[in-house]
Formats: structure tokens, sequence, C-alpha cells
């Protein structure tokens, strides 16, 4: 299986994915675990990718995308964003509406 396919399947399995550096227990970087906080607080449980396990993976999510940094999140098989548009939308609530509209349960009394 190609890096491309395994990507595109793991989006597809699973409600919501973060490719991170990292993991979710250990974030490698400040982005990724601000982006873990995010979820965390949320209380949706989400599949981490670390990308620094695998230089295919690193490289293929950024091709798979286009978009050209890491972290990124994707929920029901699209593409949400990177940290910054993630935390923007979540101060804005959007990020919740979005979990929400797609059926997945977040934390009541969330709004930033």
């Amino acid at each position: 299986m190609g890096i491309e396919q395994f990507i595109d399947n793991e989006v597809k399995a699973n409600d919501i994915v973060l490719f991170m550096k990292g993991t979710p227990q250990f974030p490698m970087c400040g982005f990724s675990g601000q982006l873990v906080q995010i979820l965390d607080y949320l209380g949706v449980s989400f599949k981490g990718l670390n990308v620094l396990e695998n230089d295919d993976l690193r490289s293929g999510i950024k091709s798979y995308s286009n978009w050209p940094t890491i972290p990124q999140l994707y929920v029901k098989g699209e593409f949400v964003g990177g940290c910054d548009i993630v935390r923007e939308m979540f101060q804005a609530g959007e990020l919740q509406s979005l979990l929400k509209g797609k059926g997945i349960p977040v934390k009541e009394n969330t709004a930033a």
C-alpha cells in the first residue's frame, strides 16, 4: 500500500484524525500540543498519527492535503486546517459547530 492510500484510509476510517509531531500523550511541538489540548478540552476522541516516525508519512500528508505545515486536522474525511485555523475556529465556536454538524458530540460549555 502506498503512503497516499494509507493516509486516505486513515482519514476515511476515523472520525477525527490529527497528523502531528509526536503523539497525543507526548506532543513533540507546541502547535501539535495546542491541537491536542483543544480536542481534549472538547472531549472528542481522535486518532493521532506521528509524522516524525515516518518520513514518507511526513511528506505524504503535505501533498495529500496540499498544505505545507503539520499538524493537520481531519474530521469525517474533510481537511479542517492547521493549528492557527483550528485554534481560531475553536475560539469562535466554529469548530464545535462543525463537529456537532458532523454528528460528533462535544462537551457542553466549551464556548471560548
